[in-house]
């Protein structure tokens, strides 16, 4: 899989103490977007699921957040590691330009493997005219912060 990079211990990518997995790889360009480097689909570096999962053994995590780019731009990578994640008892946060009605909308079998692996999911594209320091982990305030498992009840 491409990534772009690797936080070990973040504090700003989700609740707790997280492995901030940033996926190499984004079609949504959002004017302002503080990871332009990640877009580009050639760049990044190869990993292996086996490389990632290394990360995941440091006892202080409280959990994983996949973001980039967009997870959803290799949905079958990014759905690999959250299901490692989950057996390491990690929760799962994932970041995405796409709304989550546009991820149903597309019915792609492994986006939605990725959707439901996923314990929340921030949604939305990056809007630099909503840009906002007052919701926690989000950086415009279209984005949501959903709970998978309520939002499918």
């Amino acid at each position: 899989m491409k990534i772009a990079g690797i936080v070990e211990e973040s504090v700003v990518d989700g609740p707790g103490l997280r492995l901030a997995v940033f996926f190499q790889g984004c079609v949504h360009n959002c004017k302002g977007c503080h990871n332009p480097e990640t877009h580009d689909l050639n760049g990044g570096k190869e990993m292996t699921l086996d490389q990632i999962v290394e990360y995941m053994d440091n006892p202080l995590l409280s959990g994983i957040t996949l973001t980039g780019g967009d997870p959803f731009c290799q949905p079958k990578e990014a759905y690999f590691v959250a299901k490692e994640a989950h057996k390491h008892n990690l929760n799962v946060f994932t970041y995405t330009g796409y709304t989550i009605e546009q991820l149903i909308e597309k019915n792609d079998e492994d986006m939605m493997a990725l959707l439901k692996e996923s314990d929340t999911l921030i949604d939305g594209p990056f809007i630099l005219a909503k840009r906002t320091l007052d919701i926690p982990f989000v950086g415009s305030s279209n984005q949501r912060i959903i709970d998978i498992k309520e939002y499918f009840k």
